[in-house]
């Protein structure tokens, strides 16, 4: 990156840090239940409730405690269950009509990060009706106070259920975005254990990582603050100390419930402190090819990191010791090093390989021109890297997925 966009990025984080006490951050209240949603929404003085959420938490019959809930409430409710991974523009436009069909004025984005994305943009369109999704997109442009926005998250990992963006994919030119304003923020987060029961191991392993990733890049970035490096801590000691029981032990509430809070933080800490160049290169490949958001985190935490070299040494060796993995009088090195081997390990264990089969070559400039647009000035990374900079971390996907099918073949 050339001298005078350093200094543009940096002055443009160093305002946005300043700015930081003086902005109307706020926290969702928690919710330890599904059963607490109907007192919430009468108390609220809503009267019709839009759910959105996926086909595949439809299956499992996992709105179903919510639903008989609403009915001995006498609460009228309408499900959206279309909602994609990587949400798109045809999602959003879908879910709002049938809010306005419905006559709603809450909603509830009831899944993983999609569904909840999905409501927080539908909330958006609802009450900004004369703009358009794409002329939303960036920092502060919806203003408005959204309908009751509720929130509650089926996998342990987006932690979208804190945090102030919505990120959407145009359904035309696969072009993924993020929507940054403050009333996007839930009012409510349901963080109840028994909906991520029937989790998947596998899901379980990539959204678990991905919640790793949201409080480690808040945590190594240039804009901390107490709270953000705290609730970081806290949610890396917690995923290190509950993913593996949660993976193999899917019916462990306490796991599960630990891993739900580790998620809230790990929101937390990123709402304020923002993520890095993980986040941006695998939103890129989510919305070229619809890779799983949790999965793309996963298989680029550990490169991405290497990348950053010795300046987030000292920052790493925090976080080992928060992990367990090391103690104040390991070398900040040695501290580092354990912290991405641990991370790499633990993705062999639960068998997240390398692999991004879709990706082309003809795509890398468009791909790293989508993650330095969406990166930079915003995100306050330890190491700054325009579009050129960014095409290695596709290239090394291309050569990891070819070592991948490679080793694939020789067994």
């Amino acid at each position: 990156m050339n001298t005078l966009r350093k200094i543009y990025c940096r002055a443009f984080q160093k305002a946005f840090h300043i700015a930081i006490p003086f902005l109307p951050y706020r926290k969702p209240k928690i919710a330890g239940s599904v059963k607490e949603l109907p007192e919430i929404i009468m108390r609220h003085k809503c009267t019709h409730v839009l759910i959105i959420t996926d086909g595949g938490i439809m299956k499992l019959g996992l709105t179903r405690r919510l639903e008989k809930a609403l009915k001995e409430a006498g609460i009228p409710y309408t499900i959206y269950d279309k909602t994609v991974a990587n949400p798109t523009t045809v999602n959003v436009r879908e879910a709002l009509e049938l809010y306005h069909k419905e006559d709603c004025d809450a909603i509830i984005g009831f899944g993983g990060g999609s569904s909840m994305d999905c409501a927080k943009a539908v909330g958006a369109c609802a009450v900004k009706p004369n703009q358009s999704l794409a002329q939303m997109k960036g920092i502060l442009k919806v203003h408005k106070k959204l309908p009751l926005l509720m929130a509650v998250p089926t996998t342990a990992g987006t932690g979208s259920e804190t945090t102030l963006a919505a990120v959407i994919t145009d359904a035309d030119t696969r072009y993924k975005y993020a929507i940054n304003d403050f009333p996007l923020i839930p009012r409510y987060a349901v963080l109840d254990p028994k909906v991520t029961l029937s989790l998947p191991p596998f899901i379980t392993a990539t959204t678990g990582i991905d919640a790793l990733t949201h409080a480690v890049e808040a945590y190594i970035g240039n804009s901390t603050t107490i709270d953000t490096r705290r609730d970081a801590l806290k949610a890396v000691k917690l995923i290190f100390e509950n993913i593996d029981i949660a993976y193999e032990h899917g019916d462990n509430i306490q796991a599960r419930r630990n891993m739900l809070h580790a998620s809230f933080y790990a929101g937390c800490a990123f709402t304020k402190s923002y993520v890095g160049y993980v986040h941006a290169v695998a939103h890129s490949l989510g919305g070229q090819y619809n890779v799983p958001h949790g999965l793309a985190n996963a298989i680029l935490l550990p490169l991405v990191l290497r990348e950053y070299g010795s300046c987030i040494d000292k920052k790493l060796h925090r976080l080992a010791i928060a992990a367990g993995l090391a103690d104040k009088n390991t070398p900040d090195h040695e501290a580092a090093e354990l912290f991405i081997r641990a991370i790499e390990e633990m993705k062999e264990r639960f068998g997240i390989v390398n692999i991004v089969k879709e990706i082309q070559e003809t795509d890398i400039p468009k791909l790293s021109h989508y993650a330095d647009k969406e990166a930079n000035p915003l995100y306050p990374v330890p190491k700054l890297m325009d579009a050129s900079e960014l095409e290695k971390f596709y290239y090394m996907l291309m050569s990891l997925t070819s070592k991948e099918n490679t080793s694939e073949a020789e067994k």
